[in-house]
């Protein structure tokens, strides 16, 4: 492997690692806060993407298709589809929050049915073009060419798992998620609003997986109904590479799997069609080796 192929490798693998940490976030949050294993998060990281996609559509009438239409994609689509967490979860989870555990696992195949139904409904199963001013123009290493798009998202990514990482670390709401995480009915008792918490976890989860969406589609310059299923698997499979219930190890996770994915599509007689293969070899190495993943820690149940 050349020096050339490295750097591209490198580069291509922390772009999609990028966007599966982000969707990682929202699978470790929820898993900490509540021990849910939220499947429709995927469908939440579809509908990110097609929100993203209306709101760059009209808005790019007044302002372009460059950055700022894209920004004002993913700002609204973030506050959008984190707010259709939240409903999901009011109608969706709360109820069965108390429910034997595969009855809620249930619920979420359920709830990721119908988003992802009803996005076939509405787009009929066509692709979209997701159709930027964003240009190509970078900087060149050798003979690798890097754009300042690849830049940008990338260290968009950071700042916003970054963003995520100080509020669950420094904030009172952030002390709450943790408080809740640990015993929720202690954390009722001293006062703490449960519901609260556990909506605005749904709802930050949500916003940075429809985040990723955005990027995502503006990146790959195509939307359509059925791309949060391969993506929602490999974003749980960084999820527990990382350590399940860790934000840190979601980060970790994610950016480990693109690198993972990129590098072990570039060896010799291995193609692209193999980078699934490596991904779910990897997930099934960690549960049968270390199950709580690179940073997760066992939990003792008290009886």
């Amino acid at each position: 492997m050349t020096l050339d192929l490295v750097i591209q490798q490198l580069v291509n693998g922390l772009i999609v690692g990028s966007f599966y940490a982000l969707i990682a976030l929202g699978y470790s949050m929820v898993f900490g806060v509540i021990k849910l294993l939220n499947f429709a998060h995927g469908d939440i990281y579809m509908s990110g993407a097609f929100v993203g996609l209306v709101v760059f559509s009209f808005v790019g009438i007044w302002v372009g298709n460059g950055w700022l239409g894209v920004v004002c994609a993913l700002l609204a689509s973030m506050l959008v589809v984190g707010l259709l967490g939240v409903v999901i979860e009011r109608f969706a989870y709360r109820p069965m929050r108390n429910a034997p555990r595969l009855s809620i696992l249930i619920t979420a195949l359920g709830a990721s049915m119908v988003l992802n139904g009803g996005a076939l409904a509405l787009t009929g199963g066509r692709h979209f073009a997701f159709n930027t001013d964003l240009g190509f123009a970078g900087v060149d290493i050798s003979t690798v060419h890097i754009t300042y798009t690849q830049m940008i998202l990338v260290a968009a990514s950071v700042l916003l798992m970054a963003g995520m990482q100080a509020f669950v670390s420094r904030t009172m709401y952030g002390k709450a998620m943790r408080a809740v995480s640990i015993d929720m009915g202690a954390s009722r008792l001293m006062g703490i609003d449960v519901d609260r918490v556990i909506a605005l976890t749904f709802f930050m989860g949500s916003a940075l997986a429809a985040g990723g969406g955005v990027m995502a589609g503006a990146y790959y310059g195509s939307v359509h109904f059925f791309m949060g299923f391969i993506m929602g698997l490999k974003a749980f499979t960084a999820a527990v590479i990382g350590g399940i219930g860790s934000v840190p190890g979601a980060m970790l996770g994610g950016l480990l799997l693109g690198l993972l994915e990129a590098y072990g599509s570039s060896l010799p007689f291995v193609g692209s069609e193999w980078r699934d293969v490596f991904v779910f070899g990897a997930l099934i190495l960690f549960l049968v080796f270390k199950p709580t993943g690179i940073l997760g820690r066992s939990i003792v149940e008290r009886v």
